[in-house]
């Protein structure tokens, strides 16, 4: 099972994509936590996303495209991934179309989630990260039982600057003008399932699996 996670910011990608991995025992592949930990590590690759990301920029297609093959290739993609956060583009889907058909492999299904503009910004600026693990927490729907510590590890919490309002509005700009698109280009493929991205994660998550499975 081969699936991608399309959905503005905050849409709840990251948790679905954690679900169907449990559920199905397939990886999740998420640029953004690729991308992230090359920045944690201090690689050249993750400074120059970092600045990016910061900004609420994307990353060029040809290095995120690098990162997706070099990921899917491994040993554990082998019955299936779910792509959490790419593409974002139309030339990245062209791009990953490609790379696909070259690698003997195909997409079964694409998960658009719609979620309302003003929950998406509610929702990405209660988000904080452990500074250490990258356990996810939100202030209001899960907050760490110590406010400001991280459950798991006990590392601080802090907001990713891409988390921070003035940086979320630039993201839903950037998806609505170059990501929304792809709409269109998976519903001319045919392999394009919509859900409704409101409710408990365990109320979409029952959504996605009735279109996926």
């Amino acid at each position: 099972m081969r699936i991608i996670l399309l959905g503005p910011p905050g849409a709840g990608k990251g948790t679905q994509a954690k679900m169907l991995k449990e559920r199905f025992g397939i990886p999740q592949v998420s640029t953004g936590d690729i991308l992230r930990k090359a920045a944690q590590d201090n690689t050249e690759l993750g400074r120059q996303a970092k600045i990016l990301m910061d900004a609420g920029k994307l990353v060029q297609d040809d290095t995120v495209i690098g990162v997706i093959r070099g990921r899917i290739a491994q040993e554990d993609c082998r019955n299936g991934f779910v792509l959490d956060g790419f593409p974002r583009t139309i030339v990245q889907a062209e791009k990953l179309m490609d790379t696909l058909e070259d690698m003997d492999l195909s997409i079964d299904a694409v998960v658009d989630f719609v979620v309302d503009s003003q929950a998406l910004i509610n929702r990405l600026t209660g988000r904080r990260t452990c500074s250490d693990c990258g356990a996810m927490y939100h202030e209001t729907s899960r907050p760490p039982k110590v406010r400001g510590v991280c459950d798991v590890c006990g590392a601080s919490l802090y907001q990713r600057e891409d988390d921070k309002e003035e940086t979320i509005k630039k993201r839903l700009e950037i998806y609505q003008s170059e990501t929304a698109p792809l709409k269109e280009f998976y519903q001319k493929q045919g392999n394009l399932k919509t859900i409704q991205g409101g409710g408990s994660a365990e109320e979409v998550f029952s959504r996605v699996c009735s279109k996926v499975t």
